[in-house]
C-alpha cells in the first residue's frame, strides 16, 4: 500500500525540510526571500549548501547541476559530483555556498539571438530559491536562472520572475485601495493541463518522421479515428494505467500535485492536470513533468509524444493554462464571489484582463507562436487563432447591464435538479465551459487554451502578467488621485468594459461565422507564428516590457530573432526528412509494390490468356503516377530548400519555409498517403496510423 503523504515530496529540499535542518535565523531569512521576494542575504548561502548537500547524499545524491531553462524549449544541467580530493588517495563530499548560488555555463552553444558573438563562451547560472530543489537520478538538482556574461537573460525564468514581481507589486496597490493593508505580495499562478500522446516504442522506431520532428510527416487515416467518442475519458489500457501509476508516483515524490489523469479524444492521446502553485514553480514542474512522462513511458515499451498535432487528422494536443491572482494570505483575486455584481475589486480585475486581452491580442498569439503549434490552432480541437475572451452568461449580463446602465437581472438559481429521487441536488457553476475559446473564465480563473502541448508556459505567464501589471498601474494612479474612490471605481469600470468589449465573445470560436464577425471587430486573426513574430517588436510592446522591468529592447529582439531561428530549423528538418523518406522508403517501396503486382498480373495471363487484369493495371497506372508525383515533388523541395538557405535573414528565411516550402511538403504528403492506400501493407516501410494509434495495449 502507497503512504501518499509520506511519499509526497520526499526528494525535495522543501520548506518543512529546510525548517528541520537549518538554524532558524537562516530559515527565516531564506523564507523571507521566497515568501516575499526580497534580496537574499549571500552570508546564509554556506549553511542551506552544506544542509541541502547533507540532505541529498541521504537521498543518494553524488553529484549536483544547476538545472536552468536556455531558449531551447528544452531544459539543460550539468553535473558535477560533490567529491574533493584531500590527499592521500581520499576524498570528501563538499559543496559550498558559491556553489550553490553560482554556476558556469557555456552560454555559446544556447541560442542567443545575436546578444553575443559565438566565440564569447561565458554565461551564468544563478540559484532560484523560490523554486525547491530536488533529488533526482543520483544528482541534486538546484533550478536557476540563466545569463549572459554582460547580463541580458538568456532563459524563460528570469523574465518570468520579473513579471511576477510587477504584476505583484502593482496589484498590491490596488488591493491596499480596497483596504487591505495585510496582505504582502500578490502572486500569480498557475495549472497547467498537459496532453499527449502513447504510442509503442518498437513502432515508434520504424518511424523516422516521428523520431527525427516529433510527427507524423505523412499517413493516410485509419478506418477508425475518435469520431465514436468512446476513446474520451474511456477506460485505461492495462499499459497504459501502469505508466501512468508510476508516473504519479514519480511526480509525487517530487512534490509535484499530479491530480487527474485520464484518456483524451483521440486514440492513444491522454491528460494529466496538476494543482495550481505560483507561476515560477509550475513552469519548473511542468517542465520537470515532461522530462517523467518521457522516462517513465520508456520503461513500458511506449514513446511519449508531446508534439502539438502527431497525426493529422485527429486531436492535437495543448497545454491548457489555467491563470490566476492569489494573495499570501490566501485570497483568490478573481474569485467573483457570491455577487460578483457587487464585487467592485473583482470586477476592476475582470475589466483590467478584458483590456489586457483586447490590448495586447497580438503579445498573446505570440506567445504561443511556433511552428508545430501551428497545425493545432485553429482546427476543431483547439482555439482558432482569433485571441477573445468568454466571460460566460452571468459576468456578460453584468458587463451589458454596468455598460449600459441598466439593472442587472441576476438568472435563475443555478441548480441542477435532474427529477430522480435517488441523485442528489446540487448548485450548477456560475459560467458554462467554452472549450472554443482561446480565454476562458471559468469559475475563479481564466483558463488560456492555446499554449501547445511540448511548450513551456513560462512566455504566456510573462505577457499575462507583464500586461495585467501596466493595466493594474494604470488604474492605480487614476484611484489614488480619485476625490469619490467609489464613484471613480464604477466609472473606471465601466469604461474599460466599454472601450475593450469587443474582445468578448462567448459563442463557436470554430465557426467561419465568427472568423467573420472577429474581422468585423477589427480582431487579429494571425494565423501563422511568422505574422506574430514582427508583433513583438512593435513599439508599444517594447515600451510595455521595458516599462514593467520585464526585458529590455536588446533582450526582445534577440528574442524575436530566436522564434524566426526556431521555426527556419523546424521546418527545414521536417523538409529534409521527408526528402530522405521519400527517397530511401517510400519511393523503392512503391517500386517493389509495381513490380510484385506486374509480376501477378503477367503470371495470371500466361495460365489465363484471357483473364482480366483490368484491377491492376488500375493500380499499377495510379501507383505509375504517384510515383512519378513523389520523385517530382521531392526534386522540387529540394530546389526551393536551397534556394531559401541562401536567403540573407532568419526572418527572411522563416519566411521562406512558412509560404514556400511548407505547401510542397504538403504536396508530397498528399501524394504518399494516396501511394499507400494502393500500396500491399506487408511492403509498406512504416507502421500505419492505425497500428501507431491502436497498437498500446
Amino acid at each position: 500500500m502507497i503512504n501518499v503523504p509520506e511519499l509526497f515530496g520526499s526528494m525535495v529540499f522543501s520548506d518543512k525540510v529546510m525548517r528541520e535542518r537549518l538554524p532558524k535565523e537562516v530559515y527565516k531569512s531564506l523564507t523571507k526571500t521566497i515568501e516575499r521576494g526580497k534580496t537574499i542575504d549571500p552570508s546564509i548561502a554556506d549553511c542551506v549548501a552544506s544542509a541541502m548537500k547533507e540532505w541529498a547524499i541521504e537521498k543518494g545524491a553524488t553529484h549536483y547541476t544547476h538545472w536552468f531553462q536556455p531558449l531551447t524549449g528544452v531544459t539543460a544541467e550539468k553535473h558535477d559530483s560533490f567529491i574533493s580530493p584531500v590527499g592521500s588517495g581520499s576524498v570528501i563530499m563538499e559543496f559550498s555556498g558559491k556553489e550553490l548560488i553560482k554556476g558556469e555555463s557555456d552560454a555559446s552553444s544556447f541560442p542567443s539571438g545575436g546578444l553575443r558573438a559565438t566565440f564569447e563562451a561565458r554565461g551564468y547560472t544563478a540559484w532560484d530559491p523560490a523554486s525547491f530543489a530536488f533529488v533526482k537520478d543520483g544528482s541534486l538538482y538546484i533550478p536557476t536562472a540563466f545569463c549572459s556574461y554582460t547580463g541580458e537573460s538568456l532563459d524563460n525564468k528570469t523574465p518570468l520572475l520579473r513579471s511576477m514581481d510587477a504584476v505583484s507589486e502593482q496589484a498590491l496597490r490596488i488591493l491596499r485601495l480596497f483596504g487591505d493593508d495585510v496582505s504582502k505580495r500578490v502572486c500569480s499562478t498557475i495549472g497547467a493541463e498537459q496532453e499527449y500522446f502513447l504510442v509503442d516504442k518498437k513502432l515508434y522506431n520504424k518511424r523516422k518522421d516521428l523520431i527525427y520532428t516529433g510527427r507524423t510527416l505523412f499517413g493516410s487515416p485509419a478506418p477508425k479515428g475518435q469520431e465514436m467518442d468512446d476513446h474520451y475519458y474511456g477506460t485505461l489500457k492495462t499499459r497504459v494505467s501502469a505508466f501512468m501509476h508510476e508516473l504519479e508516483q514519480t511526480l509525487w515524490t517530487l512534490g509535484i500535485v499530479a491530480k487527474t489523469k485520464h484518456n483524451e479524444a483521440a486514440p492513444s492521446q491522454h491528460e494529466l492536470a496538476p494543482v495550481f502553485v505560483s507561476s515560477n514553480l509550475a513552469v519548473d514542474q511542468n517542465v520537470l513533468m515532461m522530462d517523467c512522462m518521457k522516462k517513465t513511458a520508456e520503461k513500458y515499451g511506449l514513446v511519449c509524444l508531446l508534439h502539438e498535432k502527431p497525426f493529422k487528422g485527429v486531436n492535437g494536443s495543448g497545454k491548457h493554462n489555467n491563470w490566476s491572482l492569489s494573495t499570501d494570505t490566501g485570497k483568490n483575486l478573481m474569485n467573483p464571489g457570491e455577487t460578483p455584481e457587487e464585487n467592485a475589486q473583482f470586477m476592476l480585475i475582470l475589466a483590467a484582463t478584458v483590456k489586457v486581452v483586447d490590448k495586447y491580442a497580438d503579445l498573446l498569439r505570440l506567445s504561443v507562436a511556433y511552428a508545430a503549434n501551428d497545425h493545432r490552432l485553429g482546427g476543431n480541437e483547439a482555439p482558432p487563432a482569433i485571441v477573445s475572451i468568454f466571460v460566460g452568461d452571468d459576468l456578460e449580463a453584468i458587463i451589458t447591464s454596468i455598460i449600459d446602465g441598466t439593472a442587472y437581472r441576476k438568472s435563475k438559481d443555478g441548480v441542477m435538479n435532474l427529477h430522480v429521487p435517488s441523485l442528489p441536488v446540487f448548485k450548477k457553476d456560475n459560467t458554462d465551459r467554452n472549450r472554443t475559446s482561446p480565454f476562458a473564465f471559468t469559475g475563479n480563473k481564466f483558463e488560456f487554451r492555446m499554449p501547445g502541448s511540448s511548450q513551456n508556459v513560462a512566455t504566456p505567464n510573462i505577457v499575462l502578467n507583464t500586461a495585467l501589471s501596466e493595466v493594474l498601474g494604470e488604474f492605480a494612479d487614476k484611484l489614488e488621485k480619485a476625490k469619490d474612490f467609489d464613484s471613480t471605481v464604477k466609472k473606471l469600470i465601466k469604461d474599460t468594459l466599454r472601450a475593450h468589449s469587443r474582445v468578448i465573445f462567448n459563442g463557436n470560436g470554430y465557426s467561419k461565422e465568427w472568423e467573420k464577425e472577429a474581422e468585423r471587430r477589427g480582431l487579429l486573426n494571425l494565423k501563422k507564428s511568422v505574422d506574430a513574430y514582427a508583433c513583438y517588436t512593435d513599439k508599444k510592446n517594447i515600451e510595455l516590457f521595458e516599462r514593467c522591468g520585464v526585458m529590455s529592447r536588446t533582450e526582445i529582439q534577440s528574442r524575436q530573432e530566436i522564434l524566426y531561428e526556431n521555426y527556419a530549423k523546424t521546418v527545414n528538418i521536417e523538409a529534409l526528412t521527408m526528402i530522405q523518406m521519400s527517397k530511401r522508403d517510400y519511393i523503392p517501396a512503391i517500386e517493389k509494390y509495381l513490380l510484385s503486382i506486374s509480376s501477378t498480373a503477367k503470371n495470371k495471363l500466361s495460365v489465363f490468356p484471357d483473364i482480366d487484369i483490368s484491377v491492376e493495371k488500375s493500380i499499377i497506372s495510379q501507383l505509375t503516377v504517384a510515383v512519378k508525383d513523389i520523385f517530382t515533388i521531392t526534386g522540387e523541395l529540394e530546389a526551393q530548400l536551397d534556394k531559401i538557405s541562401h536567403l540573407p535573414t532568419a526572418c527572411s528565411k522563416a519566411n521562406g519555409f512558412c509560404n514556400e516550402i511548407l505547401p510542397i511538403m504538403e504536396k508530397l504528403r498528399k501524394s504518399v498517403d494516396f501511394a499507400e492506400t494502393l500500396t500491399d501493407s506487408s511492403v509498406w516501410p512504416v507502421p500505419s496510423y492505425g497500428e501507431l494509434t491502436y497498437y498500446t495495449e
